[in-house]
């Protein structure tokens, strides 16, 4: 699989060439991180490939929220880092079984993960994001789970990153 890496200022390099026209080509290619990558970093991208900002509807408002946010220390001390990750999962069993593949993005804390729904975007903008494994799940035993690494395209890692941003809808007054 071809590759590209997410530099921290929002670009886009493909063999060491900083991607100047439109970056849809690179939709499917694999993801890597450069070292202290964010979600400021995620974020700095569409406003270098503004073209991207139209992958999901909510996007606009992930946007406009980081738009809104501070400019540094976007940091929550309850997490060590973001990670995203994919999950394969056989369901179903016994019965008719079926084959769910998904993305997510949660925080971490040492090796205890936490949703980031309960966490305002402002707190996590500059928390570091790495790239986690896949992790297959047979018939819901989660006790036997499989760890791989795998790749990420730019297209799962943009929707994957948003899908998660969007459940972020507690207005600021309900929080504790």
């Amino acid at each position: 699989m071809n590759q590209i890496t997410l530099k921290n200022d929002g670009t886009i390099a493909e063999s060491s060439r900083i991607v100047s026209g439109s970056p849809l080509m690179f939709l499917g290619h694999g993801v890597e991180l450069v070292e202290k990558y964010s979600l400021r970093s995620f974020f700095r991208m569409f406003d270098q490939y503004s073209l991207l900002s139209q992958l999901n509807p909510f996007l606009p408002g992930c946007i406009g929220q980081y738009r809104a946010s501070p400019e540094s220390d976007c940091i929550t001390a309850d997490l060590d880092r973001l990670e995203f990750n994919k999950t394969v999962e056989m369901i179903g069993f016994p019965g008719k079984p079926r084959l769910e593949i998904y993305n997510a993005l949660c925080g971490f804390r040492g090796k205890e993960k936490h949703e980031i729904k309960s966490f305002h975007l402002e707190s996590l903008l500059d928390m570091p994001l790495v790239l986690g494994r896949l992790k297959h799940i047979v018939f819901g035993d989660k006790v036997d789970i499989f760890e791989f690494e795998t790749v990420f395209s730019l297209f799962e890692f943009i929707d994957g990153i948003v899908w998660e941003l969007s459940f972020q809808g507690t207005p600021r007054a309900c929080t504790l």
